[in-house]
């Protein structure tokens, strides 16, 4: 029983790990990038100056220190909750194009959203948070329910379509509010764009406790992964619980993506392309995975940050349409390629 799963699971370590430290190396560099440029440019040693407190213009230290870092940080938690949960969601659906939306995550935010618009009178997006990210925990939790209802475990197909239906009704629903009243729904516009624009602590700090709950949940579930992807009953006389692994990612899936998408509103295709990435990197392993997306995914969405602020310059693009732009011929490569749908 062993020797399948060892051979199945086998590129080199050497590889992997010098694919690790690759990816590390990319984070630091995209990272300090983000921090120098903008459309105030900070040379490199000038943000390190910064950072430390050392004497530098106080154009500077205000453009690094209280935008671009706050900014930054946002952009690594919301890189690795989109990352990470897309790669939990393609192992427990067994569906290579599945994403943070194929199970209503991001539906349920925009529907709660649209609701305190609408309800509360709601207008900025600092006072959307809770309300994204509770909309995101019963969108998640309904899709469970109604994809394991009536069985003794989680449906992978049944939860698919489960997620994309709630999700079909619910952008059904705040689209005919958005027309019975645009200009109400002007400001909820902003938010859709997904964007990390004006994101400060106050938004991201109720949220980040969350995000890193879903983290450490979905490292954990690396090992119960490898195990799921070799079939249930497999699974089952490996020692696994299938039904509480499939509980756990669906979990992890909504506080990961459920957090992020209440900080910046929803951004596609960084929990679909990575993953793919991440796969062919390390194999079909959960766990290195798991741990390529969390270095890859915020390199991309902070690669797509900094294009998005220098592409109009001096204004800005919100960063969801430039991950749009790319991620549109990555899906049609995708559904291409025959050995995308092998999970």
């Amino acid at each position: 029983m062993s020797k399948p799963s060892v051979q199945r699971l086998g590129r080199p370590g050497a590889a992997r790990s010098l694919a690790l430290g690759a990816g590390l190396v990319a984070l630091l560099v995209v990272v300090l990038a983000s921090l120098a440029i903008g459309s105030r440019p900070v040379p490199p040693d000038v943000v390190l100056a910064a950072l430390l407190g050392h004497d530098v213009p106080v154009g500077d230290q205000r453009a690094v220190v209280e935008l671009r870092v706050p900014r930054t940080v946002i952009g690594l938690v919301v890189g690795i909750g989109l990352g990470v949960s897309g790669a939990l969601i393609q192992a427990v659906t067994r569906n290579p194009l599945a994403d943070p939306g194929i199970l209503g995550v991001t539906a349920g935010s925009s529907f709660f959203v649209a609701l305190g618009v609408v309800v509360l009178g709601l207008s900025s997006p600092d006072q959307y948070v809770w309300l994204a990210l509770a909309g995101a925990l019963v969108a998640t939790v309904a899709v469970a329910l109604v994809g394991g209802s009536g069985r003794a475990s989680v449906d992978p197909v049944r939860l698919t379509l489960a997620g994309v239906a709630l999700t079909a009704v619910l952008a059904g629903i705040v689209s005919g509010l958005r027309i019975a009243d645009p200009r109400t729904f002007n400001a909820l516009l902003v938010w859709e764009t997904g964007s990390l624009v004006d994101r400060g602590w106050q938004m991201a700090g109720p949220v980040l406790p969350f995000v890193a709950v879903g983290l450490v949940i979905a490292l954990l579930l690396g090992g119960s992964l490898n195990a799921l992807a070799l079939g249930d009953d497999v699974a089952t006389a490996l020692g696994s619980t299938v039904w509480v692994t499939r509980i756990a990612a669906i979990l992890a899936v909504t506080l990961l993506a459920g957090g992020a998408t209440a900080i910046v509103g929803p951004i596609s295709f960084i929990g679909l392309m990575v993953p793919h990435v991440a796969r062919w990197i390390a194999c079909p392993d959960q766990r290195w995975i798991i741990a390529l997306t969390v270095l890859l995914a915020p390199v991309l969405l902070l690669t797509a940050d900094i294009l998005a602020r220098v592409v109009l310059w001096p204004g800005e693009m919100p960063v969801g349409i430039v991950t749009a732009f790319v991620g549109a011929p990555v899906l049609i490569w995708l559904v291409r390629r025959q050995k995308a749908f092998a999970l």
